[in-house]
């Protein structure tokens, strides 16, 4: 059994810089953002990676395909092992709609595969968590997305199945404590995340695409944000205001989480996915829905041990470019992953066969400008 010694050095601290970041909100930062701070241990990555393209309309098969194109989960979860699972479900308790079907959260049947491989793996705990933007995820919500069956009671089909256990967390309620990992580009210090995330021995990212207003995407490096608390970072809010409002912004912020942890696989859902100004669907102030299968005929699956790699595919993809994303050139430089694409070996689809060009976010917005009115709006209209 790999033990959790494998990420025993997160529990480390090196000072904190909230009280900074809360006097920037309180000012207001508007559009302007503070630069990533440099690292003098920054080593530009320079290895080849390999992501995986399945494309089809069975979102089941094409996670198991997607699975054994990465090298079949065997060769990422062992015996014994405690995996975490981490999908994009931030809209679930928080948007007034099912955020499934509405492409802001990935289909509980992705979710479900990649759970019950792990188990047949003898994996001997899977935790399914999600920080999202509520404290308590209505797992029962999360049905998947031909609605017959919920996340819940598939969840409840493998413990009744395999000998291993599958638990479903809440992160702002059900962590157990709150780990600090490194961030050295940002004034932070450190960042506090899920120890549930910082203490298993594997970790897996299942994400859906979506334009954003402020990280330009969306993707499996992202899907990070919601391993920290908002009552830390957002004054007990459910917007992680500190993150935001950090030296490098909220993108440097996962970018230092990713570097930390180093998840293991990226899995990302090419469904039903949101376009505009992500990563919310509200049309004419937030994205909208699109069904990728109205342009190609069917869906995509991408996978990748490289994180930074499956976010610059399917930055290609949706028509950004990697160039169009700011934060993969700094994925790069500071050795998270591959994002160059003449280094990124594709199996299986030709990314050109999977072109989807998304309607752009507004970027002209600062974070500030969206949110603060908003809950100042709340709190006035009582």
């Amino acid at each position: 059994m790999h033990g959790c010694s494998r990420r025993h050095f997160l529990r480390h601290t090196a000072g904190a810089g909230l009280l900074t970041g809360a006097a920037r909100l309180l000012t207001g930062c508007g559009t302007q953002e503070l630069p990533f701070i440099p690292s003098p241990n920054d080593r530009p990555y320079a290895e080849t990676s390999l992501v995986s393209a399945v494309r089809g309309t069975d979102l089941r098969k094409m996670t198991l395909e997607t699975l054994e194109a990465v090298g079949g989960i065997r060769s990422i979860v062992h015996e014994g092992e405690t995996v975490f699972i981490k999908p994009n479900l931030a809209g679930l308790g928080f948007v007034g709609f099912d955020p499934v079907p509405a492409g802001e959260s990935v289909k509980p049947e992705i979710v479900v595969v990649v759970a019950e491989e792990c188990l047949k793996a003898g994996a001997a705990k899977v935790v399914i968590g999600e920080g999202g933007q509520a404290r308590f995820i209505p797992w029962q919500d999360a049905w998947t997305l031909d609605g017959t069956v919920s996340l819940v009671q598939e969840v409840a089909r493998l413990n009744a199945t395999y000998p291993g256990e599958v638990s479903l967390a809440s992160l702002e309620a059900d962590s157990p404590a709150w780990d600090p990992v490194p961030s050295p580009h940002t004034d932070l210090g450190e960042i506090y995340i899920s120890s549930l995330v910082a203490r298993a021995d594997r970790i897996i990212s299942i994400a859906v695409p979506k334009s954003h207003r402020w990280t330009y995407l969306t993707a499996s490096m992202k899907n990070f944000v919601g391993t920290t608390t908002f009552d830390k970072y957002g004054y007990g809010m459910a917007w992680r205001f500190l993150l935001h409002n950090a030296a490098g912004g909220v993108s440097q912020c996962f970018l230092d989480i990713v570097n930390a942890i180093k998840p293991d696989l990226a899995i990302i859902d090419g469904s039903i996915c949101c376009e505009g100004s992500g990563p919310h669907v509200m049309s004419g102030w937030w994205g909208e829905t699109i069904d990728v299968s109205e342009t190609l005929g069917d869906w995509f699956m991408l996978g990748s041990t490289d994180l930074a790699a499956a976010d610059a595919i399917v930055a290609q993809i949706v028509g950004l470019g990697v160039g169009g994303v700011p934060y993969l050139a700094q994925a790069r430089d500071q050795g998270i992953g591959q994002v160059d694409p003449d280094k990124i070996e594709v199996v299986g689809v030709d990314v050109d066969d999977l072109r989807v060009d998304f309607k752009p976010a507004d970027h002209t917005v600062g974070f500030n400008e969206v949110i603060l009115p908003g809950i100042m709006l709340m709190f006035f209209s009582g």
